[in-house]
């Protein structure tokens, strides 16, 4: 799903958020639950960093892909050895494509921030 800036969309699920805190410290006072089915319209749209693997594998598969042919054995087979300890990283990552979080201003006047796409539907 493409989650855009100004689009209407819809809470899919049921939404707990933390604990409201009084003066003391553990003393809980509440739960907030946003319920299923409230409507809001997306202010902003944000793609999250990709892992620190993902972007290695990238690199070394770069590297591999433009040196590796003039590289010695070694260091060529130490590369292979590497990219092949990464690639489950990066199909994991292929799977699930670049992550998206959102800033919604729901109708109820509540601002919903960095949500995942994946608990709205668009409307």
């Amino acid at each position: 799903m493409t989650l855009e800036e100004g689009r209407r969309v819809r809470l899919a699920e049921d939404l707990g958020i933390g604990e409201a805190v009084a003066g003391e410290p553990g003393a809980v006072v509440g739960f907030l639950l946003l319920g299923a089915g409230i409507e809001g319209t997306v202010e902003r749209v944000e793609e999250l960093p990709e892992d620190e693997e993902v972007r290695e594998y990238q690199r070394l598969k770069a590297l591999f892909e433009d040196y590796g042919h003039t590289m010695p054995v070694a260091s060529r087979e130490r590369l292979e050895a590497q990219i092949a300890e990464l690639e489950p990283k990066w199909a994991a990552y292929q799977e699930r494509g670049t992550q998206v979080t959102v800033r919604v201003r729901l109708d109820n006047g509540l601002v919903l921030d960095g949500a995942h796409q994946d608990i709205l539907t668009p409307l």
